[in-house]
């Protein structure tokens, strides 16, 4: 077993690709095994999605936005401004951890595949993610 933390700085609202750092995070496997991925916080989330159109995302990120939106009176949870239960519902909804093979040292992701870290606040923090390897 293999396990590495990444801390990603903070980074405004919407799907960050990570795919290189989690691959980095596996520098020096040559074998297979499962990949592990999981995110420590309830306000942003992970999701392997397409990678190749930008378009993708936005359009993820504009229907979470009328699916969920900001600022609802629906919530009472609002320590940290309207974005904050919103942030938690997103979060609810997707996913903090992810299970990805890996073949010969490589992540085996779909051709159009990406690892992406889904930023549900506005105003985000630092990120910490652990990576481990299963081999």
């Amino acid at each position: 077993m293999n396990q590495t933390t990444i801390t990603l700085p903070p980074l405004p609202r919407g799907l960050h690709e990570i795919t290189e750092r989690i691959q980095a995070a596996l520098s020096g496997t040559t074998g297979s095994g499962l990949c592990s991925v999981f995110i420590h916080h309830t306000s942003a989330s992970l999701l392997i999605q397409e990678n190749a159109d930008p378009d993708v995302r936005t359009d993820l990120e504009a229907f979470f936005a009328r699916l969920i939106p900001d600022g609802d009176p629906l919530y009472r949870h609002t320590d940290e401004g309207p974005d904050d239960m919103p942030a938690h519902v997103r979060c609810a909804v997707t996913a903090t951890a992810l299970t990805i093979p890996v073949r010969g040292g490589r992540l085996d992701l779909g051709t159009w595949q990406g690892v992406f870290v889904w930023e549900h606040r506005l105003a985000a923090r630092a990120r910490r993610l652990t990576v481990t390897l299963l081999s």
